[in-house]
């Protein structure tokens, strides 16, 4: 392994990593202190948008601007905004806020077989034998994790299921919506945009703004790890392993992120993890696997 695989290698651990732990801190906050998923995520989304643009002003500076003097693509970016980046922030820390954080991470990865169903229909193509094999094991692991195996009983509760559904809706949202935005603007501009506009916008739907009742100086070092680590540290470091190892291997080190999330969760914070509900993990992560593998599979040949 070269010297830039090593460091690709490196980023995509520990931006995994940093995301599972912020998930933690999240379910910390959730727990022991009068925070809310409306409130953190205009907390986050603001903080993290206003450091990605400063970011994007030092590096291109006057060009950081030009995307907001295209209407078209400002709408299209406004669109990835609110469908997309909003979205996803959103039901991703509402799930946590009614289930726990390892959960919630596992149910979001549903998100890449809806990303490969989806690109199935609209190019009218029915899906190959993989797409469909993974499509069964995401509901059998849903129905494991939200039953314990048993139809008659509801062992996650209905919001904290039906956020986490939400979650993969807006992660597969994110993914599908950045399509050529990233490609003609820089991805720190366009996440930095996408950050503020789409805070903005739910506080001023919300009007969350202020600080929960004792909130103390522990909290606040969360909520500042939940950015630094789990927003902008995260982005930063993905995004080199995907420059350095391309994005079908990075994919697969975001698997580590519901593995760190789900045993910080049980460590740390006492969070209970059955039999039912390991299998039914195991069932969805290994859609990742198999979606990615295929992809891994239709590369190889051409890139020889």
């Amino acid at each position: 392994m070269d010297a830039r695989a090593k460091r690709g290698t490196l980023c995509g651990i520990l931006g995994a990593v940093f995301w599972g732990v912020s998930g933690v801190c999240s379910q910390f906050l959730f727990q022991h202190y009068t925070v809310d998923s409306i409130w953190l995520t205009v907390v986050r989304m603001l903080s993290a948008g206003a450091i990605l643009l400063a970011v994007a002003l030092v590096q291109q500076k006057k060009a950081a601007f030009a995307v907001l003097k295209q209407p078209k693509e400002l709408a299209h970016l406004v669109l990835f905004a609110i469908g997309g980046l909003l979205l996803c922030q959103f039901s991703y820390l509402t799930a946590i806020q009614h289930s726990n954080s390892g959960t919630a991470t596992v149910l979001q990865n549903i998100s890449i077989v809806m990303v490969a169903v989806f690109v199935s229909c609209k190019n009218r193509k029915m899906p190959p034998p993989v797409q469909i094999f993974s499509v069964g094991l995401a509901l059998v692991g849903v129905f494991l994790i939200a039953t314990q195996g048993d139809p008659r009983n509801m062992s996650l509760s209905a919001r904290g299921l039906f956020w986490g559904i939400v979650s993969a809706v807006g992660a597969s949202s994110y993914s599908l919506l950045s399509d050529g935005l990233v490609d003609r603007w820089s991805s720190v501009t366009v996440s930095g945009y996408g950050m503020l506009m789409g805070g903005l916008a739910l506080l001023a739907f919300t009007g969350a703004w202020g600080w929960p009742a004792g909130f103390d100086m522990t909290a606040a070092l969360l909520v500042c790890g939940i950015v630094l680590l789990g927003t902008v540290g995260a982005f930063s470091l993905f995004l080199q392993c995907i420059r350095d190892i391309g994005p079908v291997k990075a994919t697969l080190f975001a698997c580590i992120e519901p593995v760190t999330a789900t045993a910080l969760s049980a460590f740390l914070l006492g969070s209970v993890f059955t039999f039912a509900d390991l299998i039914g993990f195991a069932c969805i992560l290994s859609t990742v696997f198999l979606l990615t593998l295929k992809k891994e599979r239709k590369k190889t040949p051409a890139a020889e």
